[in-house]
């Protein structure tokens, strides 16, 4: 039996995009994994499993609060002994961290682990001292001890190599991949609204594309910009910009469906999924040239600088005047990327850790 464990995971504050990472993956083991399967889960996420068994480990002191978060890994690292054996029972035989530490960190059976991106040695002014302290302590630390290190692109096998010293040899590079049954065209007409679903971190350069927007709306005032995700309470938004905050999965592909673009104009990413969701359903996207999104988004994007407002402006301008040729590149590429695949070539990484 293979344990996913998801005891890191806190609904709606541990990133859109792992967050959904690590759900989709239990789902679609679920529909055509071939093993046996539990995902551990934490006590304020019980039921994260959605298409596998789940298992609440009930001696991992989870919480949804940062500090309590943060003392919760740290006792799990320092006596990891009893949330050991809860995470073992019942013939668990490996296990897989998808939520990039290896919290508690298992030894007694082979671990594959899978870390996103670096990007707090890229960027360490996004983050404060003590969390680049832990970042580059915990996440050293899990590479070294993991069987197997899954990541998301070839951009981030490089970045891990380089800033982590990790083997090539060692690392596993699963592109993610959308549900084409979720992600699908609709039968609504467009709207004029961007839509940029993503949180509001600092490199995500929600100020730049704001001042992008501005300059777009002055010549078409009828257009708006939506945003999901977490964060946005409480700011002062300019003209124009609106916050759905957290959106359930049916809302996020309506509004893929009905956006005239998405707009993704993010400083990092260790793979970016919701411009090849956005694909899937038939919107155009205008995204950032530069990590991993040309290579995740092939010839189906207009990529802009996105340190240049001006730049993101005119993408943006360009896609809205004629978007017919990417909406049709985007549909071709997002078929390339399957939840189907990337689960499949998960369980090839499981099947390894038990040989």
């Amino acid at each position: 039996m293979i344990g996913i464990s998801l005891l890191t995971l806190v609904p709606g504050a541990s990133g859109a995009g792992i967050e959904r990472y690590a759900r989709d993956l239990c789902r679609g083991l679920g529909h055509c994994g071939s093993r046996a399967y539990v995902a551990l889960l934490p006590t304020v996420a019980p039921g994260a499993a959605d298409g596998i068994p789940g298992r609440v480990i009930g001696g991992y002191p989870a919480s949804r609060s940062l500090t309590g978060r943060a003392v919760a890994m740290a006792f799990a690292v320092a006596r990891p002994g009893r949330v050991a054996r809860e995470m073992l029972a019942g013939g668990v035989k490996a296990l897989h961290y998808p939520l990039t530490v290896m919290i508690p960190p298992v030894t007694r059976v082979p671990a594959a682990v899978t870390i996103a991106d670096v990007q707090h040695e890229e960027y360490p002014e996004f983050f404060s001292a003590p969390e680049r302290l832990y970042r580059r302590w915990m996440y050293a630390r899990t590479a070294k001890l993991a069987r197997v290190v899954i990541t998301l692109s070839r951009f981030s096998a490089s970045s891990l190599m380089r800033h982590l010293g990790v083997p090539a040899g060692k690392i596993r590079v699963i592109p993610l991949g959308v549900d084409p049954e979720r992600f699908r065209p609709g039968a609504a007409a467009r709207e004029p609204f961007l839509l940029y679903p993503a949180n509001f971190w600092p490199h995500k350069n929600h100020a730049r594309l704001f001042d992008a927007f501005a300059r777009v709306r002055a010549r078409r005032p009828e257009l708006r910009l939506v945003l999901t995700g977490a964060g946005h309470g409480g700011r002062t938004l300019p003209e124009g910009v609106a916050s759905r905050g957290l959106v359930s999965d049916d809302e996020l592909v309506r509004l893929y469906q009905t956006a005239s673009a998405t707009v993704f104009p993010s400083l990092w990413e260790g793979f970016g999924l919701p411009p090849v969701e956005a694909m899937a359903c038939g919107c155009p996207v205008v995204v950032s040239r530069g990590t991993s999104l040309p290579e995740v988004c092939g010839d189906a994007a207009r990529y802009v600088d996105p340190l240049s407002p001006g730049d993101i402006a005119s993408g943006i301008e360009d896609v809205l005047r004629n978007p017919a040729p990417l909406v049709e590149a985007g549909r071709r590429r997002a078929a390339q990327l399957t939840l189907e695949a990337c689960v499949r070539a998960h369980d090839a990484v499981y099947g390894e850790l038990l040989a």
